[in-house]
């Protein structure tokens, strides 16, 4: 699932008077066996609550396999360049960590997620660094509780 998004480009005030508010709500991403089972094999972690539907079912209050904490994790990522705008004149943006994470829900197989993202600050750490530190909620379709909930960090650097 490629998808090529036209990016929306703001100035640097333009995306600091963002802060405080939600800058969007991502498209949904499906969490199927297949994105499940692809994720154990690059991690490793092929624990039977992920891998294994019928034992899943028989053996877990989950009723089928869910998703690792860390693939739900990952498609922020995805979820991010969705919707957030790319600062004119930035050259890159790397990950910083994250501050707070917890896993809320688990993700069954077969439902879908998506991100919802407030802009909690916008720092300029150096004239060319800026340091963004975004609330995310990872929600999950047709549920009341969120999958996780993160204060994600990233450094964005300006030409």
């Amino acid at each position: 699932m490629n998808k090529v998004w036209k990016k929306l480009s703001i100035s640097l005030q333009d995306y600091q008077a963002m802060v405080g508010k939600e800058v969007g709500v991502s498209g949904w991403h499906l969490i199927d066996q297949s994105r499940i089972n692809s994720f154990a094999d690059v991690t490793e972690d092929h624990q039977f609550i992920h891998v294994d539907p019928e034992r899943a079912k028989k053996e877990t209050a989950f009723g089928t396999t869910i998703a690792h904490g860390f693939l739900t994790l990952s498609l922020m990522s995805a979820m991010f360049f969705e919707l957030m705008p790319n600062i004119e004149g930035s050259d890159m943006a790397i990950n910083y960590g994250l501050d707070k994470l917890r896993f809320i829900s688990p993700v069954r197989s077969g439902k879908r997620v998506r991100g919802r993202f407030v802009l909690a600050e916008a720092n300029l750490r150096k004239p060319t660094e800026l340091r963004l530190r975004t609330t995310v909620t990872v929600e999950i379709e047709g549920e009341d509780k969120p999958a996780l909930v993160a204060d994600w960090l990233a450094l964005t650097y300006l030409a």
